[in-house]
């Protein structure tokens, strides 16, 4: 029987496991923490992360990520991204050979600038598969309607990971610029921020409109330039999930950007967090990257400066807005 070992049991991660789960394959969902593991076993509830959901008794809960890997079929990343490299350090031992890996985090590593099929890849020396799409895990795990892409350099595994996803709510499409879909998924947070700011402001729907459409060119300007194909950011994985963070409320990222807006420290948010906001780490991934690739990104210059610097978000608006005026393309 195919065996998918689950790696992180955030909100994302536990929605992916029960939807695995309800389709008959055998999972395994590794917990960070040791005690929520053990409540999880007892009372089949993540309630800490995705209180929402009865976790299916068929799948097998564990701390022990050695434990959680030793029958995989396949692995199932949803650690975020900022705490993969820790966590696949010790796990990567434990992949059997014929395993093959499989990435729903979102992010850019600070420091290395990786996404997380780069840092899968330099720890265990494997080619992963990408899924990624506009998807709030509490709207998954009430089975309605969501699309998504994998990506997969070989095309064969692309139709392959897709028939183990695809189900009558959980629409799956296939797409082979891995680094494309990647970079849409991660960069989007950071303009969700943004969106998040201007309406804690008050600005308006067209300053949203504009954020998203503005927002969407920079993403698009430094994929084409890292290598990515330009249509992949019209695609779900960008241009979809720009539109779902910058316009829901269930959003992380945009929760952040509305609390920012409102005066609170950036502390104070996250510590008010369970789960973690990659657009936070990501600001700086992308600021750095724009200028490793000479890419202009006002916004996300703007947004690292309020995230990294505590420049005031209303001054951040004012100089967007009266930058020196150009062709839009």
């Amino acid at each position: 029987m195919t065996h998918i070992s689950v790696i992180g049991a955030g909100s994302w991660g536990t929605t992916l496991a029960a939807l695995l789960a309800d389709k008959g394959y055998e999972v395994s969902l590794w917990v960070y923490e040791e005690d929520l593991a053990e409540e999880i076993q007892r009372t089949r509830i993540n309630r800490i992360f995705l209180s929402e959901l009865t976790i299916p008794k068929s799948i097998k809960v564990s701390h022990r990520i050695d434990e959680v890997l030793k029958k995989a079929t396949y692995v199932l990343n949803v650690v975020p991204t900022q705490y993969m490299r820790t966590v696949f350090k010790n796990a990567v031992p434990s992949i059997p050979e014929d395993a093959h890996i499989i990435s729903a985090s979102k992010g850019i590593e600070k420091d290395t600038l990786l996404t997380s099929s780069g840092v899968l890849k330099e720890l265990s020396g494997r080619q992963s598969t990408v899924l990624s799409g506009p998807t709030f895990a509490k709207e998954v795990v009430k089975k309605l309607p969501t699309a998504v892409t994998v990506a997969a350099a070989d095309h064969d595994t692309a139709l392959h990971v897709q028939k183990i996803f695809a189900t009558e709510y959980f629409r799956v499409y296939t797409h082979d610029d891995v680094l494309g879909i990647e970079l849409g998924g991660a960069l989007k947070n950071v303009i969700a921020i943004a969106s998040g700011i201007s309406d804690a402001l008050r600005l308006g729907y067209n300053a949203r409109a504009a954020l998203i459409t503005r927002g969407l060119a920079e993403i698009t300007r430094l994929g084409v330039a890292m290598g990515a194909r330009e249509e992949t950011f019209r695609g779900l994985s960008a241009l979809g999930d720009l539109v779902l963070t910058c316009t829901g409320t269930l959003s992380r990222n945009y929760t952040v950007g509305t609390r920012l807006g409102q005066g609170n420290a950036l502390n104070d948010i996250l510590s008010d967090m369970s789960m973690v906001a990659e657009g936070v780490f990501t600001s700086d991934s992308a600021h750095e990257l724009s200028r490793k690739y000479n890419v202009e990104m006002p916004i996300v210059g703007e947004i690292n400066k309020v995230i990294n610097e505590r420049k005031n978000p209303s001054i951040a608006v004012r100089e967007l807005m009266t930058r020196s005026l150009k062709s839009e393309f």
